[in-house]
């Protein structure tokens, strides 16, 4: 019977199915977060999906509209009932396998939303934006005085407020009779730099705003501003929509060029994630979307190419040329978001290929620049974005760390959402483990946490309670410093099973059934071993040690400081100088659009700051190795071992070293 390989996204779960199966079915079957409540009638239409189109060179397919059954008469009915679905887009309990397909589930068809954690973060900022508002009383036409309506504007502008020779472009003129007559010859324009008319509102407007847009790889967050205040008014996230397309960055890149029209496909998804959060902020705050006169956005670099609709291709090979690094403006009507005719969009600039506008915004949040101690900055992400040094001299880099961290490519792993476990302890007697869910104050141990988790479910592990897990395994000699899953113990504890040739950890007994497999381990094993090598060679670049770590990123906030460190991902350092930064990139987004002074700075800084290629380092593949041990096979973590009692190495067999418990 021929089997056909299908992919679920964001999830990143796959498998084999036969022909006839549905995608209900398959989802279910494979753990998928897919909604239903009708019984696979097509009814209730809770259980769509997108099938994607084009060849996917990470998952080896191509998935095609044809590689599901045809259309049939449920789905029509439905349809005609609810009204047309969007384009691409099916009934799961429908649309049965036929060929290879990738399929992604919407937000809106997931049981458990995708919980997108990135909340703007407290930050000091001098309130001085590129954008300000200036009411004016324009003179009323004349016959005898036959002046434009615009070139009165002008004049009212530099009689009440100074300002010589405003202009505005012809989407803003478009709008200026009209608000002059509503407003009774009062208006409000906002006016960037002091010249440029980017709005005009009639009457008297005391309030405009800009939004901040953070664009993750995995996420997009984006921030709306009070101008005038600097308040956020709103802050909203959602899933970023490329993920159809790959989980990684390099996975998009591939489609790209595997796919002709690809990049423009990935544009167009990110720029209506974009807009589409606009609005939702907009509506949140109670803002009219003409009221929004400035966007300011920060990404890695293949996100900031696709934002601004440039392609990607030559950031998927050495030497990876960015097509610009310097800072960007264009019209935001030009990236199709719905604001202020005139608005604009500031791209911060890019440090160099695999380092972004994101590491920029991170770097202009933190200030490293003005800092005498040396600072270690790493953006957790699909891929880690390193920054180190002081006042004196920064340098950057870049690993790619994968997926692996945010739960994608573990067996049990899931986006973060309410049921997913988020933090792990393992009693080092015993073997028994102990966790909690995202949605859920109680350990698992707890009297009423089965009452309170009841709505939630245990539906699988996110991000931070993989690495937790893996670090408890080991502090607990369930996985040595190889990281081996030690297939001895299971005389001890039932925790331990026997998989194949090798061993895994039951975290859960179900259900679901939830295990650890060596696999697991190896995947984040990988995904540390890169992140840890990068920021080590930057170390060793500086010649210095980090005085202090910060961890940003959304997902570096989620992070227990210790579990990173015992688990080898960041260096040693004073445990009490190890902190996260949250959605730095998206903080330092916040910046640029609030303070008019903090884009020359930004702009001034990253040009300052030396990009270290790991590619072409000769150490990083011997830093590389070192750090697949657990912690390191070479670094000592006197801190670390201050705080927890590490497992003292022991010899192997074969000369190298493992740890044991004790010490």
């Amino acid at each position: 019977m021929t089997e056909r390989r299908v992919v679920f996204t964001p999830s990143g779960k796959r498998g084999d199915f036969a022909d006839g199966v549905s995608l209900l079915d398959a989802a279910r079957r494979l753990g998928v977060d897919l909604d239903s409540v009708c019984g696979g009638r097509g009814i209730c239409g809770r259980c769509q999906v997108d099938v994607a189109e084009g060849a996917f060179a990470k998952h080896a397919l191509d998935s095609r509209a044809d590689h599901a059954s045809p259309w049939g008469a449920v789905e029509q009915r439905y349809v005609d009932k609810r009204g047309a679905l969007p384009p691409g887009r099916r009934l799961g309990c429908q649309a049965q396998v036929s060929g290879d397909l990738v399929v992604d589930v919407p937000p809106e068809s997931q049981v458990h939303r995708q919980v997108v954690r990135k909340r703007a973060e407290e930050h000091p900022i001098e309130v001085d934006p590129v954008v300000r508002l200036h009411a004016v009383a324009v003179r009323e036409p004349d016959m005898r005085e036959p002046t434009s309506d615009f070139r009165r504007l002008q004049e009212a502008l530099a009689e009440q407020w100074s300002v010589a020779e405003a202009e505005a472009d012809i989407a803003v003129l478009r709008t200026l009779q009209k608000a002059l007559r509503a407003g009774d010859w009062t208006v409000t324009v906002a006016l960037r730099n002091g010249r440029e008319i980017v709005a005009i509102v009639p009457g008297v407007a005391l309030e405009a705003y800009g939004v901040a847009v953070d664009i993750g790889s995995t996420t997009i967050a984006a921030y709306l501003c009070d101008l005038a205040s600097g308040a956020v008014v709103a802050s909203v996230g959602a899933m970023n929509p490329q993920i159809r397309f790959g989980e990684d960055l390099m996975s998009r890149v591939s489609y790209v060029m595997m796919n002709p029209g690809g990049d423009a496909e990935l544009t167009r998804a990110v720029r209506e994630a974009i807009d589409a959060l606009i609005g939702e902020a907009a509506a949140a705050a109670g803002v009219a979307r003409g009221a929004i006169v400035e966007v300011t956005l920060a990404g890695n670099p293949i996100m900031h190419h696709l934002a601004l609709g440039l392609d990607p291709t030559e950031l998927g090979g050495a030497p990876f040329a960015l097509a610009i690094d310097g800072a960007c403006e264009v019209k935001a009507r030009d990236l199709g978001l719905d604001v202020a005719p005139g608005a604009y969009v500031y791209a911060l600039p890019c440090i160099a290929g695999h380092v972004g506008a994101d590491s920029a915004g991170v770097v202009l949040a933190e200030a490293p620049y003005l800092a005498d101690e040396m600072r270690l900055i790493v953006d957790v992400g699909t891929n880690a974005e390193i920054v180190f040094g002081n006042r004196e001299r920064l340098l950057a880099a870049s690993s790619p760390t994968g997926p692996a961290f945010e739960g994608a490519q573990i067996s049990c792993g899931q986006r973060a959402a309410p049921g997913a476990i988020e933090r792990v302890r393992i009693d080092r007697a015993t073997l028994e483990p102990r966790f909690k869910v995202i949605g859920c104050d109680l350990w698992s141990d707890e009297p009423g946490f089965s009452e309170a988790a009841a709505g939630l479910g245990v539906t699988g592990v996110c991000g931070s309670g993989i690495i937790e897990a893996v670090a408890e395994l080991f502090l607990a000699g369930v996985v040595s410093a190889d990281g081996v899953i030690d297939g001895t113990l299971a005389a001890r504890s039932a925790r331990i099973e026997t998989v194949g040739r090798t061993f895994a950890y039951v975290l859960n007994e179900g259900p679901p059934r939830l295990l650890i497999y060596q696999t697991d381990v190896r995947a984040i094993q990988l995904a540390k071993a890169a992140l840890y090598a990068g920021a080590k060679l930057l170390i060793e670049h500086r010649g210095a040690a980090p005085d202090r770590i910060t961890l940003a990123g959304a997902f570096g906030a989620h992070i227990d400081p210790v579990y990173a460190m015992a688990l080898g991902m960041i260096p040693d350092c004073a445990l009490d100088k190890v902190a996260s930064a949250g959605n730095a990139a998206g903080t330092g987004a916040r910046i640029a659009l609030l303070n008019r002074a903090s884009r020359a700075e930004i702009e001034r800084v990253v040009r300052g700051i030396e990009k270290i290629e790991t590619a072409i380092e000769p150490n990083f593949q011997t830093l590389f190795v070192e750090a697949m041990a657990i912690p390191n096979k070479a670094d000592a973590f006197p801190n670390l071992a201050r705080r927890i009692d590490l497992p003292a190495p022991t010899a192997t067999p074969d000369g190298g070293r493992r740890r044991r418990r004790g010490g």
